[in-house]
């Protein structure tokens, strides 16, 4: 699984950190980044979920 946040379409609303908080956090100016090794979701079961809820859809997932 890989996973990528388009910076050009992030709104830093924080549902993906609130549902996936081991995968996901926000910079400094408040949008999503992946946490440093975490950009193959780290087996978390709610990535998925966190990328649902993204109310933008920023995040994509891909499966290897």
């Amino acid at each position: 699984m890989r996973i990528e946040i388009d910076p050009d379409i992030c709104i830093g609303a924080g549902q993906c950190v609130l549902t996936a908080p081991g995968v996901f956090t926000q910079d400094d100016e408040g949008y999503s980044m992946l946490l440093p090794g975490r950009e193959d979701g780290a087996g978390d079961p709610l990535v998925r979920e966190a990328a649902r809820a993204c109310p933008v859809g920023a995040i994509t997932i891909t499966d290897d």
